[in-house]
């Protein structure tokens, strides 16, 4: 490019500021959002959780305790299997 196609590439500050500003205040409101919603969902699942009649805790070891049976019963049947 010519040095006189350069020169004559002008921005116009005023809209640029304003974009920037605009741009600016949006993330701001964006994140505030994010931050509002988030409050709400954690609200509800504390809710929900405490409405449960058996604690997620509780599900929670009942399901590893039947997973460990299992294996060990699948264990169990591969040895007598290859004996």
């Amino acid at each position: 490019m010519a040095t006189s196609e350069m020169a004559s590439f002008k921005v116009n500050r005023r809209l640029l500021t304003a974009g920037a500003v605009l741009t600016g205040v949006g993330a701001l409101l964006t994140m505030l959002g994010t931050a509002i919603a988030g409050t709400a969902l954690a609200s509800a699942g504390r809710g929900w959780v405490q409405q449960l009649e058996t604690p997620p805790s509780e599900l929670a070891t009942r399901a590893l305790r039947q997973a460990k049976s299992a294996s060990r019963a699948g264990v169990d049947a591969w040895r007598a299997q290859a004996q």
